[in-house]
């Protein structure tokens, strides 16, 4: 009952600057992610807020990881997108957990393949290669499919990330909400975001 998800919300999607005019112009689609590596699955990735924006400084997978990107990326820039999540795998809900949970319960009693891994990115500790949520998440959409259950239109996740902001924190410099978005009506539309115009009084 309370899987689908009513309203509007943001979405902020890095990529190179061509891309953002070719997607706001209308002569192309966002395309889809379907790396083994994509942390919720494979989808239109987006962030639940500016943080490109605010921080002004291109998207940190694209200039802190380029190797994430199978296209180079020559010109950092952030695309803003309206977004209805619709029927959504919203990951900071028990009941969702719990599905994942049986995703990767069917995944490890296949012994057919090698059993994928989340590994640590080559710079630091945290694991940012998520082959094995990705695995997870993708098995439970398939087995969802095959019995005719309602697909999932997005995904949405929580990752704490980066250093602590102070000693014993339970909050982190990098920490934020990623969408996946496999329904691409589920976006319904574009835009250009702007920098706060900072000679505005403050009152």
């Amino acid at each position: 009952m309370y899987t689908t998800r009513t309203g509007l919300i943001l979405g902020f999607h890095g990529c190179d600057k061509s891309v953002v005019e070719k997607v706001i112009l209308g002569k192309e689609p966002l395309k889809k992610s379907e790396n083994a590596h994509d942390r919720l699955g494979h989808g239109i990735y987006f962030w639940e807020t500016a943080r490109p924006v605010l921080w002004n400084l291109p998207p940190i997978y694209l200039k802190d990881r380029p190797e994430r990107s199978k296209a180079p990326i020559k010109n950092p820039a952030v695309l803003g997108a309206i977004i209805n999540l619709g029927f959504t795998l919203d990951l900071m809900d028990y009941q969702n957990l719990q599905l994942v949970k049986q995703g990767y319960d069917l995944l490890s009693s296949d012994n057919s393949i090698p059993m994928p891994q989340n590994l640590p990115s080559h710079k630091d500790d945290e694991l940012l290669n998520r082959e094995l949520d990705c695995a997870v998440i993708q098995t439970l959409h398939t087995v969802r499919e095959e019995t005719k259950e309602q697909s999932f239109d997005s995904v949405r996740g929580v990752f704490w990330e980066g250093g602590e902001l102070y000693p014993t924190a339970g909050f982190r410099e990098k920490d934020h909400i990623q969408l996946s978005i496999r329904n691409p009506n589920c976006i319904t539309g574009f835009f250009l975001p702007r920098d706060l115009d900072q000679n505005y009084a403050k009152v």
